[in-house]
């Protein structure tokens, strides 16, 4: 495990968060690509129906793209929901993301500039929220997706209570 020091002193340590996201999250990435694999696969099969020349190419690009979308959308939802996990406490924000590439966030309190929720509407239809959590890192800014909409806003106001009490100015 690594440590580091912030620069008000407090050691943070770069260990495994706890919380899962809420369950509902593979659903909506699912969701996700089924969408961005439609609209793929739609645009293929209408060129193909257009362009006599070409038709046969891309017919078969479109039956490919939509078998390797449809394989995606089954496997990789699970695959990140197990990988996915975040926690908050008093020191920090501990965010692990990825499927394929896995990144690991720690965002400490005294450096937490501004917290919010966003719901677009598809995580409306799947009662989810993302808190973002913006540091002043050059990074930017913490994601956390897939969290049950009241928890999020619960998560937003808790973190807006800690970062208050937080010594430092968050630069």
């Amino acid at each position: 495990m690594s440590e580091g020091a912030t620069d008000d002193g407090a050691v943070v340590r770069l260990r495994p968060p706890n919380n899962t996201l809420n369950g509902r999250v593979v659903g909506w990435w699912r969701v996700q690509s089924l969408i961005g694999t439609a609209s793929v696969t739609a645009v293929l099969a209408v060129l193909g129906m257009l362009i006599d020349p070409a038709r046969t190419w891309l017919l078969v690009a479109a039956a490919v793209v939509a078998a390797l979308g449809l394989l995606e959308a089954i496997v990789v939802p699970g695959w990140r929901f197990r990988v996915h996990r975040w926690e908050v406490t008093d020191e920090a924000v501990y965010v692990r993301t990825g499927a394929f590439w896995q990144e690991w966030h720690i965002a400490p309190m005294s450096r937490i500039q501004r917290v919010d929720t966003m719901r677009g509407p598809l995580e409306r239809a799947f009662r989810l929220s993302t808190v973002t959590v913006t540091t002043a890192s050059s990074r930017g800014e913490i994601k956390i997706e897939g969290l049950d909409h009241e928890l999020a806003a619960e998560l937003a106001e808790r973190l807006t209570q800690i970062t208050q009490a937080t010594p430092g100015d968050a630069t």
